[in-house]
């Protein structure tokens, strides 16, 4: 496997991770009283946008030549971890 497929095995495992833990906080939403709800519903409202741009990075991933992609990956790798913090701060904050 070259270093481009590696790469991107790794981020749609770290996506997929982050997918899990956005169903689990909506799950947790549906379980929470009205106003909780509310505040949750947000929350991953976010998130689920924050996800369909890491999404749509992984599609310029795929686009991106053999070169390209490593001066994409600081783009990429910030995407990844602007979800990743997020998702760890709806965790902390709704818990």
């Amino acid at each position: 496997m070259d270093e481009k497929s590696a790469y991107r095995k790794k981020l749609e495992a770290r996506l997929d991770q982050m997918r899990a833990e956005i169903d689990k906080l909506q799950a947790k939403a549906a379980e929470a009283g009205a106003d909780a709800r509310i505040e949750y519903e947000k929350q991953v409202e976010e998130l689920r946008e924050q996800q369909e741009e890491a999404r749509e990075k992984l599609k310029e991933f795929d686009a991106a030549s053999d070169d390209a992609w490593k001066d994409l990956r600081n783009g990429f790798e910030k995407a990844w971890d602007n979800l990743g913090n997020a998702v760890k701060s709806a965790r902390e904050r709704f818990g």
